[in-house]
């Protein structure tokens, strides 16, 4: 980093580090005086950012000057922040690194040199983030796993192998690593960053929701979408409004039965109720040193559940101390600890410096917390554990809803027995028939994981056992888990209850389970059973799991096993038995659940030294079968025109050196007709891809066979495949059809048909369509195509009553305008059918939140917000989304 010209405010604040005269860093604190002392630690970060970056164009003084006045600027100004790096994961990256491959492409069509386009933020790519589970029996059930994913994923990974070789400044994790976020936790971050002898704080944005985990180790970092994510890669900040900082208060003292989980949801729920969507939280208090940095990890990686930006835990003793275990090199974190201190983002809790100043205060009493699960149907809906019979028993009586069944009196108590394996069962409401120990959450905080293999080797040693239907399985974020599991010796007894280890990713969390028993399935639907899946992972929005599993609960790993040794949810722990063991005696959880000092113990013996050992040496070794991998070199990809992996989108076709005025739109039909909380799971493809889908009727045209198919994020590389896929969720309510389905109308003619069919038909027509929608449109995970499918449908606007931020500036970021009634308004208030063909007309000059005219085809003339937040917005509008913006400097 070259330093500040002369005449910047910022020169001065070039200094040497005290006992170490080689390293420089910017001493924001000096240049901030009192005012930086105020700032919670999370903004002096931003600040930091500003000044670093500070070039007059992109970041301006303005800016920083904005961040450093956060008290009275939050909620008032943009700013832009240029993080240190850069996280991918697969099902995110192939598609950011197909556009890369597709802008060379454009690029050099436009008479520029390809070479030239590279990310310019350090970028670190993991391949293996998600796994679909075909083999979930031992012995062979990684290798086996592990095979199939090479075997059919072997194009994708030629493309990363290619792009691994011609693109600089990226580096890709091979496969049977981990998940995205655990290595980056574990192996990629730095807590603080040395570039040329020049300190400076380690940031991160990444295409993955849990991205936020490394805000438990001091780290900023939040998950965004992949189109932002792309234009960071390529030199562009990150636009944020000044948040607020709501700082939360942990107090009191841990309860021995409560696990990280129970802390997690507990904040979750104190958070949610705060109403801190959209913003920073930062936590302090005497509770914050009984908290590990995997607990940390553990209560970060939630807050995308209660809508924050990022939940920020400063760097302290706790942290350092982690960071000498898992083997940092002490000179390093001597530097590291200087820096932190001089830069005032150390956390002294045993200090009397006075606390920053927040935009509001949450106190949470970690004394008062018990354990919980969520669900059947959100994961905000929380449970606790000595209700959950209770609780149950209220869902089967309750009107279908967020969380009833509306289960006849007399039908509650049915059960349907079923032959399987040679033995008879009998299913009834509330059974389990799906129990997993997942990635997304509580692999990085080894108590918990821990917890449940003690769990599950006292229970094998009592007698208990879990039925053979039940599909149990074990997906660690990472290979480090399965280490200290099996350094621990617990690992076999999690083997003997089913809970074998089937590979490293995301699996059933989103969907990629092994199918039910047919069987199974089939006795479910026979009695309308609401069968229950109970997983350790964030998210279990209806119908993920399985088709005909209605009911889903999160749980901490321990009450995972422990619910699939019941069987069932209907329990009360505390007077009904697990099951009955040897001898014929009773076994009750208090019985089986390892206390704390049994999981300190292990812990300290067995992971923390170990684990980051192992891990090390993993990433120096690398993969054989990647190592052997061939992949060609050239400077722009061969694209293959029978692959049905990889093929080159069409965003950069019109690639633009200046802007183009917005066009106007004409006489639009409606593609969609939705309602409220339509979800990024709605819109983006994921899972497997149904047989009888406008993607599987595409691949069958290929040659392929239904086992050929594979899921949709293993083809985001295709966009064939992907606008296909867009709005193919079997749960999407359009209310043209009134019923959930993938389908709408096609008005010109008339006919139902897929989504896709009837874009395309639009299409061929020339005829513009758009969408209409209601509150919170774009809600979940951050997909870019969620917005990237729309947009290859044909779609130019969204009207709805209010927007996800995240995906609002998504749909900017490609092309798409979003426009938002006005307050009050929305389909049903202005009468609208979805019917009719409306026009918007787009001035030549926008500006930020303008209102614009809509007239409708029946002679409607009605007004919405062009939701447009800044000048920079418009100005990516009028490119045609961000992308081509930032293409254009290749030219």
């Amino acid at each position: 980093m070259d330093p500040p010209s002369a005449g910047s405010p910022y020169q001065p604040v070039i200094e040497a580090l005290e006992n170490h005269p080689q390293k420089k860093f910017y001493n924001v604190s000096k240049l901030g005086g009192t005012k930086y002392d105020t700032l919670p630690y999370s903004i002096r970060v931003l600040f930091e950012s500003s000044v670093r970056n500070c070039d007059g164009f992109l970041v301006k003084e303005t800016d920083a000057m904005n961040i450093l006045d956060w008290k009275t600027k939050q909620n008032h100004v943009e700013v832009p922040f240029c993080p240190a790096r850069v996280v991918l994961q697969d099902f995110t990256g192939i598609p950011a690194m197909v556009d890369f491959a597709a802008m060379r492409e454009a690029v050099r069509n436009a008479g520029g040199d390809p070479v030239k386009v590279n990310p310019a933020c350090p970028t670190d790519l993991t391949v293996d983030h998600s796994l679909q589970i075909d083999f979930s029996k031992w012995p062979e059930t990684v290798l086996k796993n592990q095979e199939m994913e090479f075997g059919r994923n072997r194009e994708r990974l030629q493309f990363f192998k290619w792009s691994s070789k011609v693109f600089k400044n990226i580096s890709i994790i091979p496969p049977e690593t981990g998940t995205a976020h655990q290595v980056n936790l574990e192996y990629l971050s730095k807590v603080v960053f040395e570039v040329k002898d020049l300190l400076y704080p380690d940031s991160v944005v990444g295409t993955d929701s849990h991205t936020t985990m490394v805000n438990g180790l001091g780290i900023l970092g939040w998950g965004v979408g992949g189109i932002e994510t792309e234009a960071v890669m390529l030199g562009m900040p990150l636009t944020l409004t000044l948040p607020e900082v709501v700082g939360c208060e942990l107090t009191g003292t841990v309860s021995p039965f409560a696990t990280s989980i129970d802390i997690v949801l507990s904040i979750t729920k104190h958070l949610r109720q705060a109403e801190v969507a959209g913003k920073f939280v930062e936590f302090f208090g005497s509770g914050v040193s009984q908290l590990s940095v995997a607990d940390r990890t553990t209560i970060a990686n939630m807050c995308p559940e209660y809508g924050a930006i990022l939940s920020f835990f400063p760097v302290d003793n706790v942290t350092l101390k982690h960071l000498k275990h898992t083997g940092l090199d002490k000179a390093k974190l001597e530097v590291m600890e200087a820096y932190l201190k001089a830069v005032k983002l150390f956390r002294n809790a045993e200090s009397s410096s006075r606390e920053p100043e927040y935009s509001q205060v949450v106190q949470v009493s970690l004394s008062s917390i018990i354990p919980y699960v969520s669900g059947p149907k959100r994961s905000q809906d929380r449970v606790a554990v000595n209700n959950m019979k209770s609780d149950f028993q209220a869902c089967l009586n309750e009107k279908c809803g967020v969380k009833g069944f509306q289960i006849a009196a007399e039908k509650q108590n049915d059960t349907v027995p079923v032959q399987y394996e040679g033995n008879e069962y009998k299913l009834s409401h509330g059974c389990v028939v799906i129990a997993a120990v997942i990635s997304c959450t509580n692999n990085c905080n080894p108590s918990v994981m821990l917890a449940a293999g003690l769990l599950a080797k006292k229970a094998v040693e009592a007698g208990l056992v879990v039925k053979p239907y039940i599909r149990t399985s074990l997906s660690p974020g990472s290979g480090m888990v399965t280490h200290y599991l099996s350094s621990s010796g617990v690992l076999p007894y999690l083997s003997k209850l089913g809970f074998e280890v089937v590979g490293y990713g995301c699996s059933t969390c989103v969907g990629n389970t092994a199918p039910l028993p047919e069987a199974i399935r089939n006795a479910i639907k026979q009695g309308d059973i609401i069968a229950c899946g109970v997983l350790s992972g964030t998210k279990n929005f209806e119908g993920r799991l399985c088709d005909c599993v209605r009911a889903n609960y999160l749980a901490s790993p321990p009450l995972v096993v422990a619910y699939a040794i019941a069987g069932t949810v209907r329990i009360d722990f505390e007077t009904e038995p697990l099951g009955i063991g040897f001898n014929g005696k009773s076994i009750y959880l208090r019985d089986v659940w390892p206390t704390r000092k049994e999981l300190h113990t292990v812990e300290e013996e067995c992971v923390i030294s170990s684990m980051f050992k192992e891990l090390k040496e993993k990433m120096e070794k690398g993969n054989k079968r990647w190592n052997l991998l061939e992949a060609p070199e050239s400077t722009l990809f061969p694209w293959d025109s029978k692959s049905t992996y990889i093929r080159c989108p069409s965003f950069f076709d019109k690639l633009a050196k200046e802007p183009v005025a917005p066009q106007p739109v004409e006489n639009a039909h409606v593609l969609l007709y939705l309602g409220d909380s339509v979800t990024t799971d709605h819109i983006s493809p994921a899972g497997s891809i149904a047989r009888s889908s406008a993607a599987a009727k595409y691949l069958t045209s290929k040659g392929l066979t239904p086992r050929e198919f594979n899921s949709y994020g293993a083809r985001r590389g295709n966009d064939a495949v992907m606008t296909r896929g867009t709005f193919a969720n079997i749960k999407l309510l359009n209310k043209f059809i009134g019923k959930p389905a993938p389908k709408t109308i096609h008005f010109p003619s008339g006919q139902t048909l897929d989504v896709f069919e009837a874009a395309e038909l639009y299409q061929k027509e020339g005829i513009p369509v758009i969408i209409l929608a209601g509150k919170k449109y774009g809600l979940g995970s951050s997909r870019d195509w969620a917005a990237k499918g729309p947009f290859l449908l044909g779609v130019k606007a969204v009207l709805a009553e209010s927007f996800e931020k995240v995906h609002r500036s998504q749909l900017i970021g490609i092309g798409i305008a979003p426009l938002q009634f006005q307050p009050g308004e929305n389909p049903s208030t202005l009468g609208l059918t979805g019917k009719e063909q409306f026009s918007i007309l787009f001035p030549p000059e926008l500006s930020p939140r303008m209102t614009l005219d809509v007239k409708t085809s029946t002679g409607k003339v009605f007004s919405v917000i062009a939701l447009f937040e800044n000048n920079m917005e418009i100005t990516l509008y009028k490119y045609g989304g961000s992308l081509n913006f930032v293409a254009r400097r290749f030219l």
